[in-house]
């Protein structure tokens, strides 16, 4: 297929599959050779990158031309409500139910601040505090209500400004887009609590005469409420009232499915219930026409060889439930296991993902899944079902905004670097000297805090200075792809090879490419060299002879392994899936 990244939205016709010859090769061969020459020549051979917003961005290379099935969730994925529109009537609908079973009139008053919460904050059910952690459980930023301690006041209640993850009876992570006005909610309450004089705090609480509400039972009922609000509350009764207002109607939606059904299959795998579903999808493909502007329109169904609702996800990437039929009139379901092939024009309600791919005829990294939720999509697609993934990351335009409009932040960090370094140019262990760097310090924090505010009250979702946050390395280890849209695949060709970048450490990222004889180098491990054997060989087989003469007669069959000569190592996602032929 050939997509030009100016007009993805241009007319489609199939074409064959370029045939690969000695001849082509060898004349794309040459063409290469060349510019590599040119680039040799003083001039840069720069590589193409697609416009920033438009990237997908790769953690484990992927080859497209392999994928035989797409699959999507829908919330947050395929329907994007939009920010802070949808996050404040969520908020609010939560209010009202805590002040219907009991909670202050008071909290009637807040209203939601989106520059405050991120995504995979912690919330410690102890201390009533939210925590922006790394992968190791270190704790970047602590925020009790609207209060952000600083390192002595945190020291105070975390020991090594640390904390156990695995406890998670006391530590509840707040990982998903759904779960940003829980989040600011929390620390509402807590600020609420702690600064109102009707409220005595305590270490795990506050107290109201004889009255004790600790953090982990304002928790719990922060939970229920946000529960009752999506599936007793009007949430979603409001949210289709004005489908406007909180969903974003994507005009590419209809063309990039299409084309996926002209290269694989297509599925749909939701936790919503048929009614919702069918209300919001109906929605997103009303534009008149079909994929193309004057094509015929069609039914949303149509572009899905399966439908999937009640999912009950992560459960339906484990042993799931069982698979029955929606009556799509009623929206009821019909009585009875579905035990047939696939039926096109179904919807099905439950079963698992071993079930699906049974009926799609589709398994393991045949499939690349697209979703927002790094738990219930990412995480378990990929641990127990071995599927592609294609992480969804709406706030990944922000932070990208970010990243390029404020860069002068960016270079002043690395100038601060430089300073620093040529302080300590010419010291070693022998120098009583010690350079004031108390002012760059400052700098250095002053700035870095500032780039955080650029983000939001909370700071960027992937990382705190220099420091990675927890939801960063999940990203990092469970996501093949990411992006902020999956409407961005419509800027690749199906043949497209998705290859990531080399992670570097920072004896890598922070040497030059420049030769260093290692026998000049003055370390003691300097001759700990594995590339040059530096042992006699034929003296070596000589000892060898001897000693297996001693012991036996028989000789072993190869004295020393041999370096291979063929490509064995695994270098990439896709390297061991097929052998070239």
């Amino acid at each position: 297929m050939s997509l030009t990244s100016c007009n993805p939205t241009k007319d489609y016709a199939p074409t064959s599959k370029p045939q690969i010859t000695e001849a082509n090769m060898s004349s794309w061969s040459e063409k290469l050779n060349a510019d590599l020459s040119g680039a040799m020549d003083g001039s840069t051979m720069k590589k193409y990158r697609r416009e920033a917003y438009h990237r997908v961005f790769v953690n484990r290379s992927l080859a497209m031309e392999k994928i035989k099935c797409f699959g999507f969730d829908m919330d947050y994925t395929l329907a994007v409500y939009k920010s802070p529109e949808y996050e404040s009537l969520g908020f609010d609908l939560t209010v009202e139910h805590l002040i219907s079973i009991g909670y202050p009139q008071e909290l009637g008053s807040f209203v939601y601040d989106p520059m405050f919460p991120t995504r995979g904050l912690i919330f410690d059910t102890s201390h009533g505090n939210l925590l922006k952690v790394d992968a190791y459980g270190n704790i970047l930023v602590c925020a009790h209500g609207f209060n952000f301690m600083r390192g002595p006041e945190i020291r105070e209640q975390y020991p090594n400004k640390f904390i156990q993850r695995d406890d998670t009876e006391r530590f509840h992570i707040l990982n998903t887009l759904f779960n940003l006005p829980e989040t600011y909610l929390f620390a509402c309450l807590v600020d609420f609590f702690t600064n109102c004089p009707r409220y005595t705090s305590c270490e795990t609480g506050f107290k109201d005469g004889d009255l004790f509400m600790s953090f982990k039972s304002m928790f719990q009922d922060v939970r229920d409420a946000v529960d009752w609000v999506h599936y007793k509350g009007s949430l979603k009764e409001k949210t289709l009232e004005n489908l406007e207002i909180y969903v974003v109607k994507e005009p590419k939606l209809p063309l990039l499915l299409s084309r996926m059904n002209e290269v694989g299959k297509v599925f749909l795998v939701t936790n919503s219930d048929y009614k919702y579903t069918n209300k919001i999808m109906t929605y997103m493909f009303d534009f008149g026409h079909g994929p193309q502007p004057g094509s015929p329109p069609r039914p949303w169904q149509s572009y899905f060889d399966m439908v999937v609702v009640d999912a009950r996800k992560p459960l339906f990437f484990s042993e799931g439930t069982v698979l029955r039929q929606v009556d799509k009139t009623t929206g009821h379901l019909k009585i009875g296991t579905h035990t047939g092939p696939l039926q096109q024009g179904i919807v099905y309600s439950g079963g698992s993902s071993d079930i699906m791919g049974d009926l799609l005829g589709t398994k393991g990294k045949d499939i690349l899944y697209i979703g927002d939720h790094i738990f219930g999509d990412i995480l378990k697609s990929k641990k127990r079902q071995g599927w592609r993934t294609f992480l969804v990351i709406p706030e990944l335009a922000q932070e990208l905004h970010v990243w390029t409009d404020k860069s002068t932040l960016f270079e002043e960090l690395q100038s601060l670097d430089v300073f620093l370094a040529e302080l300590y140019k010419h010291l070693d262990s022998s120098s009583n000297e010690r350079p004031d760097i108390s002012a760059i310090q400052r700098r250095i924090k002053k700035v870095t805090h500032d780039m955080d505010m650029c983000y939001g009250m909370m700071g960027s979702l992937f990382r705190s200075g220099s420091r990675q946050t927890l939801f960063a390395s999940q990203v990092m280890r469970y996501a093949d792809l990411y992006a902020a849209s999956f409407i961005n695949l419509l800027y690749y060709p199906f043949s497209y090879l998705f290859r990531a970048a080399h992670v570097l450490m920072p004896h890598e990222s922070t040497v030059e490419h420049s030769h260093v004889d290692i026998n000049d180098v003055e370390s003691p491990m300097a001759t700990r060299n594995r590339s040059t054997s530096t042992v006699d060989m034929k003296d070596t087989e000589f000892k060898w002879h001897h000693l297996t003469r001693s012991v036996s007669e028989i000789k072993p069959p190869n004295l020393f392994p041999q370096t291979p000569q063929e490509i064995t190592h695994c270098h990439d996602e896709d390297d061991d899936e097929e052998e070239e032929e």
